[in-house]
């Protein structure tokens, strides 16, 4: 395994990613706004940094007890709606600055109509050698 992937890896299974992963699947406007895999990349990259950030944050201006082996300090601090409500917005503005960041004004939202020629070109190929 690389080292890239070894960093990666925790971040995606940690309960940050979980919660990212959520939030982009409830709503169809971050896909979007960061259709392309560059802008995805991006996405979930500050997004996984800024919604550890705001967890972090949380967990020093609040209370939670202490862990029972039930719900985890996270667990606890988003069950209470203006904490998840707080976190859903800052994923949805890390979504809404990756669009409009021009760095990645050239990204389309998906492969272009050559590639996607290609693409069922090569799977033809495959299907008759089968």
């Amino acid at each position: 395994m690389s080292d890239l992937e070894e960093i990666w890896v925790p971040l995606v299974d940690e309960p940050i990613g979980s919660i990212v992963e959520q939030v982009q699947a409830g709503d169809p406007e971050i896909e979007r706004l960061v259709g392309s895999s560059r802008r995805l990349l991006a996405f979930k990259t500050f997004a996984y940094i800024r919604v550890g950030i705001l967890l972090g944050q949380l967990l020093v201006d609040n209370d939670v007890e202490p862990y029972d082996g039930t719900d985890t300090w996270v667990e606890q601090l988003l069950r209470r709606p203006e904490h998840r409500g707080a976190v859903e917005r800052e994923i949805r503005a890390v979504a809404a600055e990756i669009a409009a960041d021009p760095a990645y004004a050239d990204d389309e939202s998906g492969p272009d109509e050559a590639a996607r020629e290609r693409f069922r070109s090569f799977a033809k190929q495959q299907l008759q050698q089968r």
